[in-house]
């Protein structure tokens, strides 16, 4: 038996389909989240997601009842959302920025095979590439390339023939998960490789604490961000050969005549 939202009972029947939403919501702060990312937490009963991220929405949704787990623990996770989904509570699965951009979004659909009645939604919310690169100012115009440097679920290898792919293509490149406890010296690694296709003189850039309490954010050459202290709380901006710094905002150009 389930409760519905007018407090009477009912009974769910085999092949009754119930909602799980994958919800993206953004950087962190209240204002940042979509209307629909809003909409669907309200109206869930039960919010799952990643310690960190609860924490955060807990004071922005006090009513809900939220079930988190640790890093290492995704697939614990989204199965327990799967579960409560198809047992007839509406659930929403919360990720920072969106839910499809190193979010739970594929771990879900690539799970819900086994949950048949359970249907799930993707609702988007803004990557910190986007909001990242809103406080620096414009310095995704033109092409670019989201790396992480995170090699718990990619090698090493791999991410070193992506950053050097886009380094030689002269991309502007978004690295996520530049550094951590275990994997301090991966940033300066990451410029080592790039500097071969790159000028040191490479306008760069850094958001740490994106929409959260204890925001900031530089602009620096990719020669001194090889020596710059990040977190898994950063997002760092790597400038292709037309960024530059105007009025103190990281900008590359789109390429428009007569400017």
């Amino acid at each position: 038996m389930q409760c519905g939202s007018n407090g009477h009972y009912y009974r769910l029947c085999k092949g009754d389909i119930m909602k799980l939403y994958i919800v993206g919501f953004g950087p962190g702060n209240y204002d940042s989240m979509t209307m629909e990312a809003c909409s669907v937490i309200e109206r869930c009963g039960l919010v799952v997601g990643y310690t960190t991220y609860t924490d955060i929405l807990e004071k922005y949704f006090p009513h809900k009842e939220f079930y988190s787990t640790p890093m290492k623990k995704e697939t614990d996770r989204v199965k327990y959302a799967l579960e409560r989904a198809s047992k007839g509570t509406e659930t929403a699965l919360i990720c920072s920025g969106d839910s499809g951009v190193y979010g739970m979004a594929g771990l879900a659909l690539e799970l819900s095979a086994d949950y048949p009645n359970a249907e799930i939604t993707i609702v988007p919310g803004i990557t910190a590439a986007l909001s990242g690169g809103a406080v620096l100012g414009a310095p995704l115009t033109h092409d670019f390339a989201v790396i992480s440097l995170s090699d718990l679920l990619t090698p090493w290898e791999k991410i070193k023939k992506r950053l050097e792919c886009a380094a030689a293509a002269d991309f502007v490149i978004c690295i996520y998960n530049p550094s951590s406890k275990k994997r301090s010296d991966y940033l300066r690694k990451a410029c080592d490789i790039m500097l071969k296709f790159k000028s040191c003189e490479t306008i760069c850039g850094y958001v740490k604490n994106i929409g959260r309490n204890g925001q900031k954010s530089g602009i620096l050459t990719l020669l001194q961000l090889r020596d710059f202290h990040a977190d898994m709380f950063t997002t760092v901006f790597v400038g292709n050969s037309d960024t530059k710094v105007i009025n103190n905002k990281m900008v590359t150009p789109r390429g428009y005549k007569n400017v």
